[in-house]
């Protein structure tokens, strides 16, 4: 079992060290749990899901402690006329009307839309603001049929 273990380890991870680390983890896990295994199931599926989950886990919580936000960006107020490639005057004209309708949206679809917009995934919006994911979808989507509605002359 610890070879079939370890290889899947390998796999995972693609550096010796760590599967050896995430194996010895997994051991560890599956013996503090071992009440929780139901026998007539597969012994090595559960073992390896097991692993699968402390790898997954990991892998999320170095994403978590590498991820930094700035406190002091607004995520609400985009300064997108900086960086538009737009010059003319109604061009920034309708950027700050875009930006305006932005604002006027509820708290509950701003922040998802604005993190959106700022280049988060849907999962990683999720996760920050601690909210399922098909939630975060249905925010952003209402958001975007709020925000099409009041800036129809812009179309």
């Amino acid at each position: 079992m610890q070879e079939n273990m370890m290889n899947f380890a390998m796999m995972l991870t693609a550096n010796r060290d760590d599967a050896q680390d995430l194996t010895q983890d997994t051991t560890l896990k599956v013996l503090d749990n071992q009440e929780k295994f139901v026998d007539n199931v597969n012994f090595k599926g559960w073992v390896l899901t097991v692993m699968r989950n402390i790898f997954i886990n990991n892998y999320h919580k170095i994403v978590r402690t590498q991820t930094i936000v700035d406190q002091n960006v607004d995520l609400y107020n985009l300064d997108v006329t900086t960086d538009s490639g737009f010059n003319s005057p109604d061009s920034s004209y309708q950027i700050q009307e875009i930006s305006k309708a932005i604002e006027g949206l509820n708290h509950d679809l701003k922040m998802p839309f604005s993190m959106y917009v700022s280049g988060y995934k849907y999962s990683e919006i999720a996760e920050k603001l601690h909210l399922p994911l098909g939630t975060v979808k249905s925010r952003i989507f209402f958001a975007r049929q709020e925000l099409q509605k009041t800036l129809k002359d812009y179309r």
